[in-house]
């Protein structure tokens, strides 16, 4: 695959306002506002934890349920159920200006949620342990998780896309 480098990427700070819905409805709306803001093609994220159990929530609103539950009040969320499957998913929804559709690449990470361990700065990657290994995201370095996240996946996606149009 041919190296992505002829594009220049500029960050925006945008207070988006915040929207309901399912994680694809809510980074498409997300795109489209941002895009009304600049003469340029925009990307934009968005990450959700989603526990089975609860058929899928948090989901988008993973970053409230932090804030206010802290990690190990997400895993009591889950500790009752006798299923603690989860995915992470990230997507990335590309804009080519105000007036086109975006596109979306969503990456997905199967896993379940366990008990807290590891380093507690970044977010949920204390409870957060993908299929097939013995680490939660917390404990991996970072080249290992950066290699297999939810956000990696939808990286390749958006990077494979982008070289399909030049």
């Amino acid at each position: 695959m041919e190296d992505v480098t002829n594009f220049e990427f500029d960050n925006l700070k945008l207070d988006l306002d915040e929207y309901q819905g399912t994680p694809e409805e809510i980074v498409t709306k997300k795109a489209k506002l941002a895009a009304t803001h600049t003469d340029n093609p925009v990307l934009v994220e968005d990450v959700s934890l989603c526990f089975n159990a609860y058929k899928g929530l948090p989901g988008p609103y993973i970053k409230d349920f932090l804030k206010q539950l802290g990690t190990e009040g997400l895993y009591k969320m889950v500790s009752g159920f006798d299923d603690h499957t989860a995915y992470a998913q990230c997507i990335f929804a590309y804009c080519e200006n105000k007036d086109s559709e975006p596109v979306l690449f969503v990456g997905k990470n199967e896993g379940k949620i366990v008990e807290p361990r590891g380093d507690t700065s970044f977010g949920w990657d204390p409870v957060f342990l993908p299929d097939g290994y013995e680490q939660t995201y917390a404990e991996m370095d970072k080249a290992t998780k950066n290699s297999i996240s939810h956000r990696s996946r939808s990286v390749a996606k958006l990077k494979e896309y982008l070289q399909t149009e030049e």
